[in-house]
């Protein structure tokens, strides 16, 4: 018996595409070649995940495959709605938490996939809901990260960022934006002071 050549599956599927954009060129199907990349996409991600999900050594291809996901959602769908930047960070952000999931020793995968899912959110709520002002939300999703790194990895240190940039999501975020100033006058005191008392007391 012959063995299938995957060179004719290849063949139909690049076929496929390129009828699908002469009809979208061509205005018959408008928007027909987003089905062909988005399932392009979507393939490549099955590819990555299916090795994820079924080898613990190959942790690294969730990356890819969360990243190939998201891109083939934004493609078929939710560009036009205005959630594309949210899917296609979004998915980088849950590979990164799919790593530390997988393995908690990796704790270093919290801080980029906490900042990729605060990017991808700001961005849907400034392209599907044009709120322009999401300063507070950044700083509070990045404090978050912190807090979290802080509280599952362990690490003590993550306290003093987490603590800083809630503290700046709160007054860009509020309407006492206007105290911030004053606030970074307070730190500059208080931290003046502790070092003179320490200094006075190592003495």
């Amino acid at each position: 018996m012959k063995r299938f050549d995957y060179r004719i599956l290849i063949g139909a599927a690049l076929i496929l595409g390129g009828v699908l954009m002469l009809l979208d060129t061509t205005g018959v199907i408008k928007g027909a070649s987003d089905f062909f990349w988005a399932g392009v996409l979507a393939i490549g991600a099955g590819i990555f995940l299916f090795w994820f999900f079924s080898d613990p050594s190959k942790w690294w291809a969730a990356i890819p495959g969360f990243t190939l996901a998201g891109m083939a959602g934004s493609a078929l769908l939710l560009d036009r709605l205005g959630w594309g930047g949210l899917a296609f960070l979004g998915g980088i952000g849950v590979g990164f938490w799919a790593v530390y999931i997988r393995q908690p020793a990796k704790w270093w995968a919290i801080i980029p996939g906490g900042v990729l899912l605060t990017l991808g959110f700001t961005s849907a709520l400034t392209d599907a809901f044009n709120i322009i002002e999401t300063g507070g939300v950044f700083f509070v999703g990045l404090g978050l990260t912190f807090l979290l790194v802080a509280l599952l990895a362990k690490m003590k240190w993550g306290y003093i960022p987490a603590a800083v940039l809630l503290m700046l999501g709160f007054f860009l975020g509020t309407p006492f934006a206007g105290l911030l100033q004053y606030a970074w006058i307070g730190i500059l005191l208080i931290a003046g002071v502790v070092l003179v008392i320490s200094a006075a007391r190592s003495k």
